[in-house]
């Protein structure tokens, strides 16, 4: 695909790097603590009803411990999860202080915690194979910001989030809990090198369009392809140079108010709704 021409200008201020070798698709883990993480709580729980309740339906997670409230039991009851029905491990029945006991400080976890194994590790190949409309994130490293974009991912269509294996956030609870479920139903790739990734999407017939304040065309105004790579920047920073460079043009959101940008999980659900609606 013939590159676009690009806008100069600053970097996105919008919450708004490589081709990715075949096969190489930065197949490393991604759940779990960082190096050197020292704590209590165990970071492969996931908590929080919608969270959880998509990870027992999801069959590429192996479930290791269930613990809930009575409250939660008939929640998941209703939702037709009860043992031998939809629930592959018996629950521990706890109470609301004994579970956020063996979460992190200040979890929110809604009566119902689980210990999951990581979801499989998958190559930008594998992730985008049936998707048309994909997520890129240069950087963005704040859990709640990205569980928010994987909500917005799944809610309108975008098939797959291709980030980064550094500077990303654990894919564990607070991020599961953001993302209401939607960690389970995104495919999500880790590269290594963000640059080869956008060329690698380019070769699977990707337009990449790079979310930036200041981009030359307005989003709405834009004829987009079959399919799209939308990437967006970290807060405050937007899009690195090297990313901006890759991409086969800049679009902007139309602005109309005093303010001109938007959080990045907020740009994310605006640009996504705008593809989406194109049918």
């Amino acid at each position: 695909m013939s590159k676009r021409k690009l806008a100069p200008g600053p970097h996105h201020r919008n919450d708004a790097p490589s081709r990715s070798r075949k096969g190489d698709g930065g197949r490393k883990p991604h759940h779990g603590a960082p190096k050197g993480h020292k704590g209590g709580a165990d970071e492969s729980f996931i908590y929080g009803f919608h969270a959880v309740s998509s990870a027992l339906l999801n069959p590429e997670r192996k479930i290791l411990r269930l613990m809930m409230t009575r409250n939660a039991e008939n929640d998941l009851a209703s939702e037709g999860l009860s043992l031998g029905s939809g629930l592959p491990i018996s629950p521990e029945i706890m109470t609301s202080e004994e579970i956020a006991a063996a979460l992190p400080p200040g979890a929110v976890h809604q009566g119902i915690a689980l210990k999951v194994s990581a979801l499989p590790d998958l190559s930008l190949d594998e992730a985008c194979a049936d998707s048309r409309t994909v997520v890129v994130l240069d950087q963005v490293t704040d859990p709640h910001n990205f569980g928010a974009i994987l909500r917005s991912a799944a809610v309108f269509g975008a098939g797959a989030l291709i980030t980064t294996d550094r500077n990303s956030p654990p894919l564990g609870g607070v991020l599961a809990k953001s993302a209401s479920g939607a960690l389970e139903k995104v495919k999500i790739a880790k590269v290594t090198n963000l640059v080869r990734a956008l060329d690698e999407l380019k070769d699977l017939g990707f337009e990449v369009i790079g979310l930036d304040g200041e981009g030359e065309i307005s989003l709405p105004d834009f004829k987009t392809g079959p399919k799209v790579a939308l990437v967006l920047g970290a807060e405050g920073a937007g899009l690195r140079r090297l990313t901006r460079e890759h991409c086969d043009i800049l679009a902007r959101l139309p602005a109309s108010g005093p303010m001109r940008s938007l959080n990045v999980s907020n740009a994310a659900a605006v640009a996504l709704y705008e593809l989406a609606r194109r049918g």
